[in-house]
């Protein structure tokens, strides 16, 4: 070394503290947690598990269930085994954080997908009034994407990870187990991250969360990117659409796709292949939201998952044949037939089904059912038949007219006037609950629930898809107008007033540019017929984002072509009352066994 002037002009040795903890000194405490869902919103935690750790060595474990303060859903019982029963004489969440928080003290939190379990624990202390504790947290989620290749593991689960690593312990979904699991796959990653020259508690953590080489690569695809609202495709080099996404500001939002806050395996993955990012700018928000969900409906990129296949929507069908039924289906068709729906997913489709069949008697068997078959006697019937829950039109027990007003009343229902399904599930849900039986009574409540906002979402649809125009004016953050023109619920142009202009101007020209929208064909709103004009209608996606939309505070409507309304006695007036259904206690329900929102 040699200095001049008494300055220092090559490196010293650094302080203890320059190098950071190591790892060996570091003491962890691995943490799992099992809950009644997945939403901190509406879930509650079933079971806490937790290890300490410290230079290989196990100090310490702390694992209990906890009472959630509801029922366990029949699919986590499934999932991990823990049933209400098992969990009704645990301590609350109350009784078990302090002990936990006392456990984990001074060190650092490990979890595998820890903003999951993270956002559960920290929630749990807001409502408890516990400050969190400003604990250091590592993801054993991101270590395993940084230090393992595709070619070692096809994904980063826990279970793929407990096989890679050959851990003695096996995740079960059960907390402490996957704890102890975790454990094990944490020291297989420290020892994978040696050959990185990661030895300290420091590297490690920002090891983690630096980029690839792919995206430090990569880097220049988003120079030439406008900061504008829109829509951005990252292209590879044959042009196929790999990813499509939307922003408010575009440059910003790309350029965060080659940095270290991007831990997303598959986005990760996506960046290495691209090769092209285009962009095409809009005028509002709205148009980048609808523009993005056709462009992931055209391109189907490998990278997206959410609204991939938005053909693919449920619906309840009452078929048109002699003796109609309830029939679930995946395609809405010009053939009649009245429809409810769409319905996110076949399980809700299912609840709504029961919720109809409860208070309308329709046949639920799927034999073909014509006069003819029933006068040869050919027809059999079911054993819902034998129990009285179906009037068994098959054996001629009941008559064709006599069937045709249940079919009138279904109609009915799913035309609008939902009251009698209602009104039987209301009879049901009270008489249950007076007789304690909550759970039950809770069961009944998410089936009707499920049916009153399957006819909701397909009511408010409809009157959309029925207008055939629609303009609408929302305040700009700089005092001008965005412009929405939806002609039978598809977006069919967007724009701008600029500030302190004339807006009628801008009004007349947007609707005279607007894209022209043939009505509908099918029976119910998005879900065009196969074979339809392109610019049929919209899909349910797209109608939902143009009602989120009208629904933001200041928004105006300028013209209307047609009445935008939904029925009297529709099933929209009643949302607010299943919201509060899943809120409220039924007279001498115990805390445990109050409904509460998606528990079941």
């Amino acid at each position: 070394m040699t200095a001049a002037h008494g300055v220092q002009t090559a490196g010293v040795q650094g302080t203890l503290d320059d190098l950071g903890t190591p790892l060996s000194g570091v003491t962890f405490v691995v943490v799992d947690l099992e809950t009644t869902g997945g939403s901190v919103a509406d879930s509650a935690i079933t079971e806490i598990g937790a290890v300490k750790v410290r230079g290989g060595e196990e100090l310490g474990e702390l694992g209990t269930l906890v009472d959630p303060g509801g029922p366990v859903p029949p699919f986590i019982t499934a999932l991990t085994g823990i049933t209400t029963a098992m969990v009704t004489a645990a301590p609350k969440i109350e009784a078990v954080l302090p002990a936990f928080l006392e456990f984990a003290r001074g060190c650092v939190l490990v979890a595998h997908n820890a903003s999951f379990d993270i956002g559960f624990l920290k929630a749990a202390c807001a409502e408890n009034g516990y400050a969190w504790p400003a604990f250091p947290v590592v993801d054993t989620v991101d270590l395993a994407r940084r230090v393992l290749s595709k070619d070692e593991v096809p994904n980063c689960k826990l279970s793929t990870l407990s096989r890679f690593f050959r851990t003695a312990n096996e995740p079960t979904h059960r907390a402490l187990a996957d704890a102890r699991a975790t454990v094990e796959v944490l020291h297989g990653l420290i020892e994978r991250l040696g050959s990185f020259g990661v030895t300290s508690l420091e590297e490690m953590r920002s090891f983690a969360k630096a980029p690839t080489p792919e995206q430090r690569r990569k880097r220049h695809l988003a120079d030439d990117v406008p900061s504008e609202p829109g829509v951005y495709l990252f292209e590879d080099g044959s042009g196929e659409v790999l990813y499509v996404g939307k922003s408010g500001d575009l440059r910003s939002r790309v350029r965060s796709y080659f940095t270290g806050s991007e831990t997303r395996w598959r986005v990760r993955e996506m960046v290495g292949i691209a090769e092209n990012v285009r962009t095409i700018v809009c005028a509002t928000g709205l148009e980048a939201e609808v523009r993005e969900l056709r462009l992931i409906a055209e391109h189907k990129p490998r990278y997206n998952r959410r609204s991939k296949f938005p053909e693919r929507a449920i619906w309840l069908k009452l078929t048109v044949e002699p003796f109609p039924r309830l029939s679930i289906v995946r395609e809405c068709r010009a053939d009649g037939a009245r429809y409810l729906g769409p319905i996110s997913s076949r399980r809700q489709a299912e609840e709504a089904r029961a919720a109809l069949h409860e208070a309308v008697p329709l046949r639920q068997c799927t034999q073909r059912l014509t006069l003819r078959i029933i006068e040869r006697g050919k027809a059999r019937a079911c054993a819902l038949a034998e129990i009285g829950r179906c009037g068994a039109p098959c054996d001629g027990r009941e008559s064709a007219d006599a069937y045709a007003v249940h079919v009138g009343t279904a109609r009915s229902v799913m035309e609008g006037d939902v009251r009698p399904v209602v009104a039987a599930a209301q009879v049901r849900i009270d008489r249950l609950a007076s007789e304690l039986r909550y759970e039950e009574a809770g069961a009944q409540r998410d089936r009707i629930a499920a049916f009153v906002r399957a006819a909701a979402r397909g009511q408010r649809l409809a009157a959309l898809a029925r207008l055939p125009e629609l303009v609408a004016a929302r305040p700009a953050f700089d005092g001008g107008w965005e412009l929405a023109v939806v002609r039978y619920g598809r977006l069919a142009a967007a724009g701008n007033v600029p500030p302190r202009a004339a807006p009628r101007p801008y009004v007349d020209a947007l609707i005279a540019t607007a894209e022209t929208v043939f009505p509908p064909s099918g029976e119910a709103p998005g879900g065009v017929a196969l074979g339809a004009p392109p610019s049929a209608g919209a899909t349910a996606e797209e109608m939902e984002c143009v009602l989120r939309w009208l629904d933001l505070p200041g928004v105006r409507l300028v013209e209307v072509a047609g009445a935008w309304t939904c029925p009297a006695h529709g099933a929209e007036g009643l949302r607010e009352w299943i919201d509060r259904a899943y809120d409220r206690s039924y007279e001498g329900a115990s805390e445990a066994s109050r409904p509460r929102r998606g528990r079941h």
